[in-house]
């Protein structure tokens, strides 16, 4: 009997690794950049969420923070604001050797569309969002459906 094609789509979605989704590269900023440019770099980049670079105090040393598009639009109201005070998406990171499940889990937890991805020394390395892991789910969704119809 055939697995059908739950089943096929769970067993194929298991083994795509976030580093077959992800957006390698870091479009980044210093904490202190301003709104406008934080709107500038991602309408030029075509992104939704920028990566905020540690600051050097001891507090914050070695925490990158997510600067998304929704952050962006709610400090709308104070144009003074700075990347640093606005980042208010959780930064929720995912080894680049994680399953895209385990990402798509993580998002649902942490109510998170974009997750930091880091390599094996923890460096940040790229960017997985809701969209890649849709992407990912649409193509393992065709693909089961044409293997429970042969």
């Amino acid at each position: 009997m055939a697995a059908g094609p739950v089943s096929s789509f769970k067993e194929r979605f298991d083994q795509i690794a976030v580093s077959d989704v992800m957006h390698r590269g870091l479009v980044s900023c210093p904490s202190d950049t301003p709104l406008n440019e934080m709107a500038e770099l991602m309408v030029r980049e075509s992104i939704h969420c920028v990566l905020v670079a540690p600051v050097d105090d001891e507090v914050e040393k070695g925490r990158w923070r997510v600067v998304s598009d929704l952050d962006l639009v709610a400090a709308a109201g104070s144009p003074w604001s700075t990347a640093g005070n606005i980042s208010a998406t959780p930064t929720v990171t995912v080894s680049e050797t994680d399953r895209v499940s385990r990402a798509a889990a993580l998002m649902s937890e942490y109510q998170s569309a974009h997750l930091i991805v880091v390599d094996v020394l923890a460096a940040p390395v790229g960017v997985v969002s809701t969209l890649d892991v849709a992407r990912a789910m649409c193509s393992e969704l065709t693909a089961a459906a044409v293997e429970d119809a042969s």
